[in-house]
This record gives structure tokens, C-alpha cells and sequence, in this order.
């Protein structure tokens, strides 16, 4: 799918980190690590001085695996991908496809750390950088995970946009598991560039990408839903799972409202009849004058 995005001038939205950038920030985590690991041994040394020989070595064992393994996994799950040398050198650690990391490939990479950082004296996630087409080491790859550069121009960032309003919550109930992080990849490419694509193969596009995630999902695509709305609203629902797991259910909730506007005020609801195909941000006028229509989203797929 990646090549497919690509081969229509579709700009691949992440910016994978050169080994330049990498190493130095790799040297800033492990100067501060090893200080701080340093530090702590000496300390503990002074406080154990009267315990026997198997105390001290069982301490300085748990604190090597807390400090130079432990501190990095958890420093990058709660910042989910930014370390100091990172955050030092504008880059983070993603998922394959951009999402933020979780504590399962933060361990990954922090277990495959200890081989390809510490004991190989970093030769190892050197070699495997350079040959990686995208920069990843090795725990990269088991993980699935992508150091990517965050400074990048603003002008050259563009949101996934919103799903129209009628749209929003209808796939809540969706099974997204079985769906490949290059297809996830594949589709915020094609909704991030859609606007510049020509009409004709914008669509052929949205239709494919469309099929592809009904037959991962098991669930056909709803009639008179427009391929490219179908997918807004899917990432969008994504992102809200995304967003319940991270900050919690009211940060996902306002996130999955979007700029489209709050629900409806209290003993009033709102009735939104479905648009007609082809014009997914037509909202028809109700007969009750006391009923508002919702602002647009700014969605508008290709003819």
C-alpha cells in the first residue's frame, strides 16, 4: 500500500531519523543514565557497608536493571517516545503507523537495548541502522516501532481532516485489531494528500484503501457512505481509542468531537438526517425552526 500512496505523488507523512541524530541522542540518554547509575551505586555502597557479600551483589544487580534498563522504558512509555536525548534532538519513537507508543514496545526495545546499546558497545543497532531502509535498529523491528524527526516545517504537516458530523461514533463497535500498521500508513497518507490528487485517481484510491479495510475489519463498507468519508471516520474512531488508552475517556471524548461542536443542549436533541450520496457535508434543513443544523467539518473528498 505504501508503494501504491507513493507512486501517485502521495508524500510519506513520516520522517524517519538519520543515524547521526540518533547516536546523539542514544549518547545524552546514556550520559544521564550512567550518571545517574553511578551516583546511585555509590551511595548504595556507603549504606551497605554492613551487610555480607550476597546482599550487596543482589543490590547491585537490582540496581542495574532498575536504573540503565529500567529508567529508559519507563521514561518512554510515560512520554510516549520522547527521551531527554530525544526530546534533545527533536525526535521520537512511533508505531509503524505514527500512532504513540505503549509500555509493550517500550520493553521491546529496551530489552533489545541492553544487546545492541550496552553490551555491543552500540556496533549493532549501528550496522542494522545503516542497512534499514528507514534508520530502524534491531529492537525496532521487533517492536515495530520508527524513530521519526518531530522539527520538521509546519508547513509541511497536514492533519488527518475530520469525518463529517453524521459520521462521527458510527463505527465505535468496529473490530480494528486484525488491521496492519502499512494499511493504517496507506490510508493518513491518502486523506492527508487527497486534495491534491486528480479526481479520477483520488477516487480509484479511496475505493481500494475503502475494500481493504472492510475485508480486515469484516464489515462491508455502508452503502451511500463515500469511500473517503468511510476512512476519515475509521481513523477517526481510531484515534479516539488511541486517546481513551492514553489520557482517558474525556480527553477521547473531546478528541472524537473535533472542531465539528458539542452535542446537542439538554431536552433538545438534535436531528440530523443522513446527506445524500456524493455530498457527505450536505445537511438537509429540518422543518422545526427551533433545530440548528451542525457547523460543517471542512471534509470534502474527491468527485
Amino acid at each position: 500500500m505504501n508503494e501504491l500512496v507513493t507512486g501517485d505523488a502521495v508524500v510519506l507523512g513520516l520522517r524517519p531519523a538519520k543515524l547521526p541524530s540518533r547516536a546523539l541522542a542514544v549518547v545524552i540518554d546514556l550520559v544521564v543514565v550512567w550518571a545517574a547509575y553511578i551516583v546511585v551505586s555509590i551511595v548504595l555502597t556507603i549504606a551497605t557497608d554492613s551487610l555480607d557479600t550476597a546482599a550487596v551483589a543482589a543490590l547491585a544487580v537490582a540496581s542495574f536493571l532498575l536504573i540503565p534498563v529500567g529508567v529508559p522504558i519507563a521514561v518512554e512509555t510515560l512520554s510516549h517516545g520522547r527521551s531527554l536525548g530525544k526530546l534533545a534532538c527533536g525526535l521520537r519513537v512511533v508505531r509503524d503507523d505514527g500512532g504513540p507508543i505503549r509500555f509493550r514496545h517500550a520493553l521491546v526495545r529496551g530489552a533489545m537495548g541492553v544487546v545492541e546499546l550496552l553490551m555491543s558497545f552500540g556496533v549493532i543497532a549501528c550496522v542494522a541502522s545503516l542497512v534499514s531502509a528507514r534508520g530502524r535498529r534491531v529492537g525496532d523491528l521487533f517492536a515495530g516501532t520508527l524513530v521519526v524527526r518531530e522539527r520538521v516545517p509546519t508547513d509541511r504537516g497536514r492533519p488527518v481532516p475530520p469525518p463529517p458530523p453524521w459520521l462521527v461514533g458510527r463505527f465505535s463497535e468496529l473490530d480494528l485489531s486484525s488491521v496492519p500498521d502499512d494499511l493504517w500508513l496507506a490510508i493518513r497518507q491518502y486523506l492527508t494528500r487527497m486534495g491534491q490528487l486528480d479526481a479520477g485517481v483520488g477516487w480509484s484510491m479511496s475505493r481500494r484503501l475503502a475494500d481493504d479495510l472492510a475485508a480486515r475489519t469484516g464489515v462491508p463498507l455502508p452503502p451511500g457512505v463515500p469511500p473517503a468519508a468511510y476512512l476519515a471516520a475509521v481513523v477517526n474512531e481510531r484515534q479516539a481509542r488511541d486517546s481513551r488508552r492514553a489520557f482517558g475517556s474525556a480527553t477521547a471524548a473531546a478528541a472524537a468531537v473535533g472542531p465539528v461542536g458539542g452535542p446537542a443542549p439538554a431536552g433538545r436533541p438534535q436531528q440530523v438526517r443522513p446527506p445524500v450520496v456524493g455530498q457527505p457535508d450536505a445537511v438537509p434543513r429540518d422543518t422545526p425552526q427551533d433545530v440548528a443544523a451542525p457547523p460543517a467539518s471542512g471534509f470534502a473528498p474527491p468527485a
